[in-house]
Parts: structure tokens; C-alpha cells; sequence
């Protein structure tokens, strides 16, 4: 947890958020939010999905305009009312969504939408402090002439942050900036966050991970229902309490299953001596039904890749797939559909949602065959599965003609889980990192539409980097690093034990006594 505000941090208020409103049509997203940012302190702003955030967020960075209330900096009223007004001002946004240019290089990527940057030689003028940039975050190994397409997605998210970092700004906002990282990475992110601020320039964090904002921030400013309920030190606050702030009440743990309850039970999915050339080697595991199994792994472990090569997205990839005894040819997409495979990625907007159709239309998208008959719409079938999907996801049946675009991102996966929630069709659901970027009470809830899940037959496999998440959630957690299969949990087991596997594999370095054989797996 961090300290109290040093001398070096305990400057006065620089930001001054004063009654600010917003609504959209007839939902009030934001109510009289009143907050302040001292110079050189680092402000947390959490909430449960749809609690206001995001819209305090575009008002500040001028993406939105406010209805009401006022925006001071260095005691100045501030009227962003765009991001290049905003930037003039001396506000920095590190947005959750990447917009990081692919096709061009890590320099230009850093310079891109700099105000500042020099136009003229700007490249050879500009080198030495792109390269401080790149190194303050932890990117010494990557050159800035280098494409950004030859960087991982963590990578890619560090460099934008090192762009936000560059830009000489007076309040930067990050928000939810180590949603793709790895711990390791985050680190990068947080001492590079801590010397930023040490500077005397005020820090804005969004995050869902409580406990990187209690070790991170000096305070927490937490909104529910589009209000401020309460803006507290850390030093006076746990997650615990930080969790009944922002809900009201501390969210019920699920029910996790015992081996016996399965043990009889006839495999789902065999996954055997499973390979992606560079990223996953010999790679094997059985699920049962009613189990829901985690796969442990830093970025880059080969979670990921297991996930997308049982559901046939890696044509490389090599082994034996099994549903129910039947086999399943592997870099086939479609042949993995058919045996009752379902898949939901990491990158809900990229790879999942179409995000200008209405809710009805992403939860139905996958089962138009229960929905149609000789091929035409029957919208009684429509209607029907629509509203039980709705009442099984948690989700407002009279919103279920707006764009998902207009959800909170906790709905948002809501609906992307809920596309494969309900189908006699599917036999085993694979989803990677399901809850990123996802708050407390959104998570609970994603996670107990997994486990209603398993317990009515399904066999459940998810990836995930977070601790929390993989005690909460899973019954069996196999851990993953460098593409090989560290050890598998049955039950209960410490949280120690999975990080260190995670970041470090086996403990003397080669395979553990205590590993399962692939059978077993």
C-alpha cells in the first residue's frame, strides 16, 4: 500500500472537478461528480460497470462536453471540447482501447498525435528522448525504427503509455493501462507512473484491479450510479471495503465443485500433445462436464494459443482434439463449431462484437438456425430466446435494441459470454481472459454465468493472469510458462504457489516431481 503523500507529491490541487452531469437521452450517466487532484499525486477513480467512470473520463479528455459543472486546472475553468483542446491544456489520455497504428513504426507510433513534436527532422532530433521514453517503461530491447505490427499486444500498450508519458502533460488519465499486461509488465508501468508523479504531475487511474490501486495510488475516488460516494485515502482502506463502496455489499463467493462430484463422469474434450510452433509444446488436458478448469499463465505463457488452437484459430497447430470421443481436425474453425466448441476471445471488440447492431442481434448471432425456419426469421423463435438470453445475462431487456457500443464494458462481455450461453449445440466453452477489463461486480457476475454453466453440463476452460480470479473461479488451475505445462491444482491451493509457477515455471527449472503425467491431464 502506498504512503501518505510526500513532500515531493503534496502539491496543491491542480485538478478540480466541481458538479459535473451528463446524460444520454434519458439516462443520467454522470450526477453532480465532485473531485479533486493534488500536483503530484496519484488519484484512483473506480466503479462498478455503468457507475460513471468513463464519462468523467471523456469530459475531462474532451471526447464529451458536460451538460453541467465545471473543469478547473491550475484553478483556470477548462472547456475540452476536443482531445487537441484537451492536449493544449495540458491533459494526456491513455485510452483502453489502443489506438496505436500497426503499420507504422514504434517512433512514429510515439510521436503520433503530439502536439509538441517537431516536424521538421523530427526523427533524428526527437531520437534520444523516444528512446528514454521506450526505456522508462521497460521497452530497452525494442528499436523505435521497428514496426509496431512486430510487437506484442502488452508491448503495444506500454508504448502508447510511453507516448501519454512524453507529451509533458499536466494531469495524465490512464485508464485501465495494465488491463493486457503481464505482471512483470505492469511493474514497468507503475515505476514509470511513479516518476511522473514525482515530478509534480497530477496521474488520473482507472482500474478494475483493486489491488494494484490500493499498492499504486495515494487516493480513490469511488462513483456508483453515476454519483461520488466517497473520495478516501488508501491508507484508510482494504479491498474489502473499497469493494462494499463501490457495491453497496461484498459480493457472495461461488460454490466450487469437488473432484468426487465428476469423478465418474465421461470426458468432454481431450486435448493430446497439443503444439504451436514457438509459443506451445506437447501440450495435453481432459474436462469433464460440471468442471470449470483455468489455464495459469503469464502473457506469453501459451494460455492464449491453447485456447485458439482447440477452437481451430491456429492453422499451425498440431495435435489430437477430441469432442466427446469424436475427433476434430485442428486449424479448422469451422469443424471445431460443429463438434460443440465455443470460443470467446480476449479482444471482445476486435474479435467478438459487432458493435453498431443492437444486443439482440450479437446474442443471437451464433444460433440463427433455432431462430429461422426454411431459412426466414421466425420472430416468435426470435423473441423467445432473446428474452431468456437477456434474463440469463443480468442484462435490461428494454435496451435490447441499442448498439452494444452504448454498453458499459462489463456488458459489453456480458453479451459476448451469453453468445455461447444456452446452446444444447455446445459441449465445452473456451474463453480467454474473460473478465479483462471488467470490474468487481460485472466480474462476480460474468463468473457466475460460468459456473451455471458447468453445473448444467458444460465443460468451462478460461485463461486468465489474475490471482483473484483463478481461486474464486476454478476448480482445477493448470499453470503455464514458456509454453509448457508447469503442474496442475486440483482443489484448493495458495496463491503463492500459482504466481511463482506462473512467472517462473518449475522450481529447479526442468519438469516438477509432482507434474501429472498427460493422462492424468
Amino acid at each position: 500500500m502506498s504512503s501518505p503523500l510526500s513532500s515531493a507529491r503534496a502539491g496543491e490541487e491542480l485538478i478540480r472537478v466541481d458538479d459535473l452531469t451528463k446524460s444520454f437521452g434519458r439516462t443520467q450517466a454522470v450526477r453532480g461528480a465532485s473531485f479533486g487532484i493534488a500536483a503530484g499525486e496519484i488519484h484512483a477513480l473506480c466503479g462498478h460497470n455503468g457507475a460513471g467512470k468513463s464519462t468523467v473520463v471523456k469530459m475531462l479528455s474532451g471526447q464529451e462536453s458536460p451538460d453541467g459543472g465545471a473543469i478547473r486546472i491550475g484553478g483556470a475553468v477548462l472547456d475540452p471540447r476536443s482531445r487537441q483542446v484537451a492536449q493544449r491544456s495540458g491533459i494526456a489520455l491513455v485510452d483502453q482501447e489502443l489506438s496505436v497504428v500497426a503499420s507504422l513504426t514504434v517512433a512514429e507510433n510515439l510521436m503520433l498525435g503530439d502536439l509538441k513534436a517537431r516536424w521538421l527532422n523530427r526523427r533524428r532530433a526527437s531520437g534520444p528522448r523516444l528512446r528514454t521514453l521506450l526505456d522508462n517503461v521497460g521497452l530497452q530491447r525494442v528499436r523505435l525504427d521497428q514496426p509496431l505490427s512486430e510487437l506484442s499486444i502488452g508491448e503495444r500498450q506500454l508504448v502508447e503509455i510511453a507516448r501519454a508519458l512524453g507529451q509533458d502533460a499536466r494531469l495524465v488519465i490512464l485508464d485501465e493501462p495494465t488491463a493486457t499486461l503481464s505482471d512483470v509488465e505492469s511493474e514497468y508501468v507503475y515505476a514509470a507512473v511513479r516518476n511522473v508523479a514525482a515530478t509534480g504531475c497530477a496521474i488520473l487511474f482507472v482500474s478494475h484491479r483493486l489491488g494494484e490501486v490500493l499498492d499504486l495510488c495515494d487516493r480513490v475516488t469511488v462513483m456508483r450510479d453515476g454519483a461520488v460516494v466517497a473520495t478516501t485515502a488508501v491508507a484508510d482502506l482494504t479491498i474489502e471495503s473499497l469493494i462494499v463502496q463501490m457495491l453497496g455489499e461484498a459480493p457472495q463467493r461461488l460454490r466450487k465443485h469437488t473432484g468426487s462430484e465428476v469423478e465418474d463422469s465421461a470426458d468432454v474434450v481431450t486435448v493430446s500433445g497439443l503444439s504451436v510452433p514457438g509459443r506451445v509444446d506437447d501440450f495435453s488436458i481432459a474436462l469433464k462436464p460440471g468442471h470449470v478448469y483455468a489455464l495459469a499463465g503469464q502473457l506469453g505463457s501459451g494460455a492464449s494459443d491453447v485456447l485458439r488452437a482447440t477452437a481451430g484459430l491456429v492453422p499451425a497447430a498440431a495435435g489430437d482434439i477430441k469432442v466427446d470421443g469424436v475427433a476434430v481436425r485442428p486449424g479448422h474453425p469451422v469443424a471445431a463449431i460443429r463438434a460443440g466448441i465455443a470460443f470467446v476471445s480476449n479482444d471482445r471488440k476486435s474479435e467478438g462484437l459487432f458493435l453498431d447492431k443492437p444486443i439482440s442481434w450479437n446474442l443471437l448471432a451464433t444460433r440463427l438456425p433455432g431462430v429461422t425456419r426454411w431459412g426466414v426469421l421466425n420472430r416468435q423463435r426470435w423473441s423467445a430466446a432473446l428474452t431468456h438470453l437477456v434474463a440469463l445475462c443480468g442484462l435490461d431487456g428494454k435496451r435490447a435494441g441499442d448498439s452494444v457500443r452504448s454498453l458499459s464494458g462489463g456488458n459489453q462481455q456480458k453479451v459476448f459470454v451469453g453468445r455461447g450461453l444456452g446452446r444444447p449445440d455446445v459441449r465445452v466453452l473456451l474463453l480467454d481472459d474473460p473478465t479483462r477489463g471488467v470490474d468487481v461486480g460485472g466480474r462476480a457476475a460474468i463468473h457466475v454465468l460460468l459456473r451455471d454453466a458447468a453445473d448444467k453440463g458444460m465443460a468451462v476452460l478460461f485463461s486468465s493472469t489474475e490471482l483473484e480470479e483463478l481461486l474464486d473461479l476454478a476448480d482445477v488451475v493448470v499453470t503455464m510458462h514458456k509454453g509448457v505445462v508447469v503442474r496442475r491444482h486440483d482443489g484448493d491451493v495458495a496463491g503463492a504457489v500459482l504466481l511463482r509457477e506462473m512467472t517462473h515455471g518449475a522450481a529447479d527449472g526442468g519438469t516438477p516431481a509432482a507434474t501429472p503425467t498427460k493422462e492424468r491431464l
